[in-house]
């Protein structure tokens, strides 16, 4: 569907990936830096609080004054830069205007504050007596840095008001013009309006895809994502249902499937806004639909509470919770889709879990009256028991869902019954077409039953979505595929009807795909391999290369190693924000080298996280991907730095070649490195790679400080030959 014609060039990936108009883009651009430099910021001032009591007690070395002024530096920069981008915003949004600027005058205070008190290059020496600084006044650099946190949130909270406000506006602009859509009557009408709307649909994806992007919570994340979803593909199915109506407005059909469309856009749209303004409406919905293997995790926490507090939960309470667990099973156990066998199993379960909790109480009781050590073991032994059964039961139940939507997704994979339809409405046979709407109508029962088993195993609330976004595309679809066909069976000659039909069809073919990939999904939850879609969002996919996959669990280094790798992090940290300032220099940000360089910068700055415990990567394995991508990006970037040298003389030519030459090598040793097996030597790997990474952010800061002052170089010498010739050319004419 991204593929396929139409006004404002919208539908499939393209409206949701492409760019906006220009006034969107300085909003949405304003929003990036504000985020960019917070992360600049915020490790800054950690790094201060370290610094202060690594060396709290201990003769100041030259080196920590260095380092210490470095930071002091970088923070002052960094607010500079932050208090720019935040009166930027205040400019744009006159009634947050007073608010945002009172909070930049306070960070830069801050941040002047902390440059001040950091200004102890000259500690050493005799005529520095008296001055006050960070060793001197610690109490004054905390409060400068709790005022620029203070600061520095204050201002994103005011941002985050301005996108939610846009996001609001963008919707009401898209609902205004839909309802246009819906009145018109002339084709010419329309195409114009179409036009306007398209424009509007792809700033409302690019805010929206940006907030996505931008939320913690994974549920409204993967509401976002199903919401957004809808959003895309109706866009193209608008466009043919609504031309199909303007070729046949007397069609009944036609306006049905229409309709259709435009009920299930303004739905996602509210969704939208729902998300991104925090609103919850149904409370008591979501508390009713909670699934089995939800309700079971939350049953099994219940009683191994059990072991610490035997008046936790009162026994009555136990007991409404299991029943209305193994209530839920009947999902299953009345589903005509479910096997005999599995159905026999699930009942024989479910009783067993009855009896096993039974006897929980039963030897529950007894613990409250008599506290010996064989009722605690018996009390243990009980717990023991319905968990194992409880376990017994999920793996059933997951089974039985799994096994049946691998078999429809196999029945259903060469659609044949839309293959049926789409000839049948070319014919024009209207008993044919009675046959096969019937025969898809209990495909889609089939579907819409099979997703609805699959969020009860699905395991986590992401994927419990993405299944009732599943449910919800095979109920709607499946009705309007049924209507475009009616339509097209009624004027088996017009070209838009059959259009209109096989963008349905393709809508549902796309579903089908989906769900093949959700239930591998589902699958890898239950089995303890996250899936890739819901794992680390931050991070690349799993590499090829898998001969470290056994470092599944997070290390845990001794108080030692623990600290050589905090030291070597903030060096490392330090680096990134040298490489950050130097990156701002450049006025074309979309340069080669500086994309390379900045997504180098924010791989290093996730590792720097990691060496405190922060941030995305929770493992070695984790680390380790990272680490292959910045090698390799670091190969690009020497290739692009090659390519650049080219264009210069020979002695800057040289100059630029010998840094590369550094550079090159150390990115091959830190690829051979994380290829290299574990061994049981995971700290030893991490120290080896970290100490590689920051050899690397070093000569990074290099190349962009030197390629930067090059580049002027080659401007200014190249502006000065085309003045020259203009010079040249003026007097020859003369």
């Amino acid at each position: 569907m991204a593929s396929s014609p139409g006004p404002a060039g919208i539908g499939g990936a393209g409206a949701v990936q492409g760019s906006g108009s220009s006034g969107f883009a300085l909003d949405s651009g304003l929003e990036i830096k504000t985020r960019s430099v917070e992360q600049t910021l915020l490790p800054l001032v950690s790094q201060i609080t370290t610094l202060i009591n690594h060396k709290d007690n201990t003769k100041k070395s030259d080196k920590t004054l260095q380092a210490i002024q470095r930071v002091g530096q970088a923070v002052n920069l960094a607010v500079g830069r932050f208090v720019k981008v935040g009166e930027a915003i205040a400019n744009e949004n006159w009634d947050l205007k007073e608010e945002i600027n009172i909070a930049c005058i306070e960070a830069k205070q801050a941040g002047e504050t902390i440059a001040a008190l950091t200004d102890v290059s000259s500690l050493n020496h005799p005529e520095s007596d008296g001055q006050i600084t960070i060793f001197t006044d610690k109490t004054g650099v905390i409060k400068a840095a709790r005022l620029l946190l203070s600061s520095v949130t204050k201002v994103l909270l005011l941002a985050d008001r301005v996108v939610i406000k846009q996001i609001i506006t963008s919707r009401n602009k898209v609902l205004a013009t839909m309802e246009r859509l819906e009145k018109v009557n002339s084709f010419q009408e329309f195409v114009q309006i179409f036009s306007q709307f398209g424009n509007e649909m792809v700033e409302f994806a690019h805010l929206t895809g940006d907030r996505q992007n931008d939320l913690k919570d994974e549920k409204k994340k993967a509401k976002m994502a199903a919401a957004r979803a809808v959003l895309e593909k109706c866009t193209m199915m608008l466009l043919t249902a609504s031309k199909t109506c303007l070729r046949h407005p007397s069609c009944e059909s036609a306006h049905k499937n229409k309709e259709g469309v435009f009920d299930r856009m303004k739905v996602a749209l509210d969704k939208v806004i729902e998300i991104v303004t925090d609103c919850k409406p149904n409370v008591e919905t979501d508390i009713s639909s909670i699934t089995i293997f939800t309700g079971i995790k939350e049953f099994k926490m219940n009683i191994e509470t059990l072991r610490e507090n035997l008046c936790f939960e009162s026994k009555e309470n136990l007991s409404v919770t299991l029943e209305a667990i193994l209530e839920r099973t009947e999902d299953f156990t009345d589903s005509a889709y479910t096997s005999h066998e599995h159905r026999e199993r699930i009942l024989e379960l479910s009783t067993h879990a009855r009896m096993e909790l039974q006897q929980l109480i039963s030897v529950w009781s007894q613990a409250q009256n008599k506290k010996t050590k064989s009722v605690a073991e018996e009390l243990e032994l009980s717990i023991l028991k319905i968990s194992y059964s409880l376990n017994e039961l999920k793996k059933e139940l997951h089974s039985t869902a799994t096994q049946l939507a691998a078999d429809l997704l196999k029945y259903h994979a060469d659609h044949v019954v839309l293959k049926a339809l789409k000839l049948t409405g070319v014919e024009g046979k209207l008993e044919g077409l009675a046959e096969y709407a019937c025969k898809l109508s209990e495909q889609k029962e089939q579907l819409v039953e099979t997703c609805r088993l699959l969020r009860h195993v699905s395991g986590t609330e992401p994927l419990e979505i993405t299944c009732i976004h599943a449910e919800e595309t095979f109920q709607v679809t499946g009705q309007q595929i049924i209507s475009a066909a009616e339509t097209l069976t009624l004027h088996p000659s017009s070209k838009i009807a059959k259009e209109n039909l096989d963008v349905f069809c393709e809508a549902w073919e796309s579903q089908i795909s989906d769900m093949s990939t959700l239930l591998k999904e589902i699958n890898d939850v239950f089995e303890g391999r996250r899936g890739e879609k819901y794992g680390y969002l931050s991070l690349p996919k799993p590499m090829k290369n898998n001969a470290n996959l056994k470092s599944l669990k997070p290390d845990k280094p001794d108080a030692e190693e623990k600290a050589r790798i905090a030291k070597l992090g903030l060096k490392l940290g330090l680096l990134t924000s040298d490489a950050n300032c130097e990156i701002d220099k450049w006025e074309n940000q979309e340069n080669e080298i500086v994309r390379y360089g900045r997504k180098m910068s924010g791989v290093a700055y996730s590792l720097y996280l990691f060496t405190r415990g922060e941030g995305p990567l929770k493992t070695s394995q984790d680390l380790i991907n990272q680490l292959e991508v910045f090698a390799e990006e670091g190969l690009k970037l020497a290739s692009s730095v090659q390519a650049f040298s080219k264009q210069l003389k020979d002695d800057d030519k040289l100059m630029l070649l010998l840094e590369i030459n550094k550079l090159i090598p150390l990115c091959h040793q830190l690829q051979t490195i994380t290829k290299a097996p574990l061994q049981n030597q995971v700290f030893l790997k991490v120290d080896k790679c970290i100490t590689k990474t920051r050899s690397m952010m070093a000569i990074l800061v290099q190349l962009l400080s030197l390629c930067f002052k090059l580049l002027k170089k080659l401007q200014m010498e190249n502006n000065r030959w085309v003045a020259v010739t203009d010079k040249n050319s003026v007097d020859g004419k003369t």
